[in-house]
């Protein structure tokens, strides 16, 4: 599931890495993009708005770094609120304090379930 969402992403992503100027409606028509990929797989409509809001944000207000292109600028926004999402480090399994833990694992079909 994630290496699909993953490769998606880079290919959308990808356009911007070609550029060497970045306007603001060149930002909207990649973030459009970003938004469907993401609402493709499932990830929940606010939490795909408020993504993309922060993003936007970051891109249209940062300062252009001169070792960077713009477009890799966008990536690396885009890499950094993504990282910020899902987590920056490892989980936690809390385990029950007497023995099973019970895990639940849930998903749509297809997303890998049965092989984790």
């Amino acid at each position: 599931m994630f290496d699909e969402l993953g490769n998606k992403l880079d290919r959308v992503l990808g356009k911007f890495r070609q550029r060497g100027v970045i306007t603001e409606p060149m930002i909207r028509d990649g973030l459009r993009e970003v938004r469907r990929v993401l609402l493709e797989a499932d990830v929940n409509y606010k939490v795909t708005r408020q993504f993309l809001e922060r993003v936007q944000e970051r891109a249209l207000g940062e300062q252009v770094i001169k070792s960077v292109s713009p477009g890799q600028q966008v990536v690396k926004i885009v890499q950094d609120e993504l990282a910020a999402l899902l987590g920056e480090g490892p989980a936690t399994l809390e385990w029950a304090s007497s023995v099973p833990t019970v895990i639940l694992v849930v998903g749509l079909q297809g997303s890998g379930k049965t092989t984790t």
